[in-house]
């Protein structure tokens, strides 16, 4: 399945027509059936993620058939499994689980590592070792996952569309869940802005990767000339999500440098 299987399979799910997908995403309706057609050998990055918005999916899932993280990285893949089997259980059996949680869940904030597992020094977070504190490395392998570690945060914003300057020393540090799917990310940063609207809302806080490369089409976090722009990666410019703003071309710049890559965005509360 390509990305055009995939387009497909998303507007026959949501019911949504050829002129009914134009409309809304602006694309003339010859370009937007020559895209599904297959025609169009190199459709514009910018249109792709116009469908993308439009059909309220992720790029990354129509571009590389990788799913949408919907839980924003709150839960890992066990922990999504643990709740589709709770879901099949009838009422005895979900007062049972419960239960059997609540217990767990007191034993585990007695067990050491929860209080000295988390060490920060000079604004990173490290793991200590599994003898500093008692457990051999199989049993925090198996307790990871009720641990958290601490991120930067970057309380400047990097995202209204004009872009804002971003070299600042990080504001605060901010607890989040030590799992696979956070484990790439080196600092945490607060954006502004609606330029990356509907997805990324003012206010968003990103989990970024130290990074001074991304690829065409994935997100990242760019200086240029001073000023830092959150923004998906366009090859020869940065596009942002939201229709209003117009692409930033990189030649209008003399100083082009990429600072990070980002991963995802914390859940609100």
């Amino acid at each position: 399945m390509d990305y055009i299987d995939r387009i497909k399979l998303i507007k026959s799910e949501k019911k949504i027509t050829n002129d009914a997908l134009s409309e809304m995403t602006g694309i003339p309706l010859g370009t937007l059936s020559k895209i599904l057609a297959g025609i169009s050998d190199s459709p514009k990055l910018s249109n792709i993620v116009a469908i993308c918005d439009a059909l309220d999916t992720s790029l990354e899932y129509v571009v590389n058939g990788v799913p949408e993280n919907t839980n924003n990285f709150t839960l890992d893949r066990g922990e999504m499994r643990l709740i589709e089997n709770y879901r099949t259980l009838d009422s005895h059996g979900k007062e049972l689980v419960t239960l059997v949680l609540d217990k767990e869940k007191e034993r585990v904030l007695r067990a050491p590592y929860v209080d000295n597992s988390i060490e920060v020094k000079s604004g990173e977070a490290k793991i200590l070792p599994a003898a500093s504190v008692g457990l051999s490395a199989r049993e925090v392998r198996q307790n990871r996952g009720f641990t958290k570690r601490a991120l930067p945060l970057f309380d400047m914003p990097v995202s209204a569309g004009v872009g804002v300057f971003v070299d600042s020393p990080a504001s605060d540090e901010i607890m989040i869940p030590d799992n696979e799917r956070t484990s790439e990310a080196d600092f945490a940063l607060r954006i502004s802005g609606n330029s990356m609207e509907p997805r990324y809302r003012d206010g968003d806080v990103l989990l970024v990767s130290n990074s001074d490369y991304v690829e065409v089409g994935e997100l990242g976090i760019f200086i240029l000339d001073g000023n830092g722009y959150f923004k998906i990666y366009g090859g020869d410019r940065l596009i942002s999500m939201n229709k209003v703003y117009g692409d930033i071309l990189l030649k209008d710049f003399e100083n082009v440098s990429c600072v990070g890559k980002v991963i995802g965005k914390l859940k609100r509360k």
